[in-house]
């Protein structure tokens, strides 16, 4: 293995390339989690992984609380599966409440202003279910709890890390945010090292091949945290030395023999790019900002080979989805059926008519 087919491997560890999954939960407990804050697009993360998939058969899977998505790990939002999900938030939440005292203290959110907003949210969710996050601000607000200058997201945040809220069933196609232990009840329990090294085997199976570093930038662990981890499993793993790193890997995990063609559609924040510290060997350096703006926006990105070749954008248009592109520098021919192949595969999981419009090189 060398630099050059790492992006090839993980095309297939991250089951973008074939998958023997059938159902968006089986995905998402595969992956560990998806990032998510793009709703929308992290529909689409599960269903370029899942080719049967559509994004009404995703929606199902959300609205009946297979899948969840709530904030873990660096933190921000993230698809996981419903039974995944108070272990690894118990190993998320220390580190992350832990981190915002500074931002509580300039907001005024003392300990008494959290007890009371979570008794406000949980008697509200408690008296009628799942609630939107306007319907839950607007009972806070009603109780005089003051919810500018984003106190609001720092007080649903909070609930979610105290594990009294997660997402919801959908009410009218939007998300909405149910009690935890009513909506999921817990059925794993895990010693803080289990759930270290469960975690450590879900990332470098599922995203694989990767090095430390990457696992530590994706799950959000400190340094001896995740080495304890990896030193954990790794007799179930195996090891690669490239350029002077060692990366890691399921051992089941083939090698893709020679350079098959083959192009995607990523959605924005995919795993496939934001899940590893070092992106040069699937992100050339000269196009990283087109990639990823200086904001921390990851770009919806087209890869051909295993590497960034472009971005897109989609916006619907009398009930018809228009898929356009811009590429890095011009695609080869031979590649024009797969790039239609793989734009048509998005219009399907949309269950909507496609045009494909073909941009602007970079």
């Amino acid at each position: 293995m060398n630099i050059s087919t790492i992006g090839l491997c993980r095309l297939h560890s991250q089951q973008i390339a074939a998958t023997s999954f059938k159902k968006a939960k089986q995905l998402v407990s595969w992956m560990g989690a998806l990032q998510a804050q793009d709703y929308p697009m992290c529909k689409w993360a599960v269903g370029i992984r899942l080719p049967a998939a559509t994004e009404k058969t995703v929606e199902a899977a959300i609205h009946k609380g297979e899948i969840i998505r709530t904030h873990l790990l660096r933190p921000t939002w993230h698809l996981v599966a419903a039974e995944d999900l108070h272990w690894m938030l118990a190993l998320s939440a220390p580190k992350l409440k832990a981190s915002l005292k500074g931002r509580h203290k300039e907001l005024e959110l003392t300990d008494a202003v959290l007890k009371k907003s979570n008794s406000i949210i949980e008697k509200a969710l408690t008296k009628n279910g799942h609630l939107t996050r306007e319907e839950l601000v607007a009972e806070l607000k009603k109780a005089r709890i003051a919810v500018d200058n984003n106190r609001s997201s720092h007080l649903l945040f909070w609930a979610e890390m105290e594990a009294l809220i997660c997402s919801g069933s959908l009410k009218d196609n939007q998300p909405t945010y149910a009690l935890l232990n009513e909506w999921v009840p817990k059925k794993i329990s895990l010693t803080k090292e289990e759930a270290t090294a469960q975690l450590t085997l879900r990332y470098f199976t599922s995203h694989g091949p990767a090095t430390l570093p990457d696992f530590v930038w994706w799950s959000g662990l400190n340094i001896t945290d995740a080495r304890r981890g990896l030193e954990s499993i790794k007799d179930q793993l195996q090891e690669e030395t490239i350029a002077g790193q060692s990366y890691w890997m399921s051992p089941a995990l083939v090698i893709p023999p020679g350079k098959p063609s083959s192009v995607y559609f990523l959605p924005a924040f995919d795993e496939y790019i934001i899940s590893y510290k070092d992106r040069s060997a699937i992100l050339a350096d000269n196009y990283k900002k087109n990639a990823i703006w200086v904001n921390g926006l990851f770009r919806p990105v087209i890869v051909v080979n295993g590497q960034a070749a472009g971005i897109w954008k989609r916006s619907i248009q009398k009930g018809k989805t228009i898929v356009e592109t811009e590429f890095f520098r011009p695609p080869a021919k031979k590649m024009t059926a797969l790039i239609k192949k793989a734009a048509a595969a998005y219009g399907h999981f949309l269950d909507q008519p496609m045009e494909l419009k073909p941009g602007v090189v970079l």
